[in-house]
């Protein structure tokens, strides 16, 4: 059986439910911020409804009851609960997109440009060091460079 046990409780009053456990203890100011109200709650120092809780985003309705640090804290709200859908499951709108009037406009026929790259690359460009001594160290036509011996 379980025993009712009638303790002081403090009131944290909040403004949406359900509400994650960490953002509780921040509200109460019990904690200084939110990574030490998420260290104080995977260590086991905060209890929701007797029962000690180590899920730091734990959702918190009306009424319940924290323990944390030897005191008592009771969760008010006066907001309905509010449904959460998961991003997977909400239904996607999608708006219509307002398209501007036609104009008689000559579009311009762009042409096609060379692109040097394309003819060389049929034509292996690795050197080796033979080669390059046979060459005559002059500058490549298709980049401006010259050959580099080691």
């Amino acid at each position: 059986m379980s025993e009712e046990i009638e303790v002081e409780a403090l009131e944290v009053e909040v403004s949406v439910q359900p509400i994650e456990l960490y953002k509780v203890l921040k509200i109460a100011n019990l904690v200084s911020g939110g990574g030490e109200a998420k260290y104080a709650i995977s260590e086991g120092y905060v209890a929701v409804n007797g029962d000690v809780e180590l899920r730091k985003r734990c959702k918190i309705y009306d009424g319940d009851v924290i323990e944390f640090n030897g005191e008592y804290f009771v969760v008010i709200c006066d907001q309905p609960v509010q449904e959460v859908t998961p991003r997977d499951q909400q239904p996607t709108q999608v708006a219509p997109v307002a398209k501007a009037p036609k104009k008689d406009k000559k579009v311009p026929v762009t042409k096609a440009k060379k692109n040097k790259a394309a003819a060389s690359t049929s034509k292996n460009r690795s050197v080796t060091k033979k080669e390059a001594e046979q060459t005559d160290k002059k500058a490549d036509t298709a980049t401006g460079r010259k050959p580099i011996s080691f």
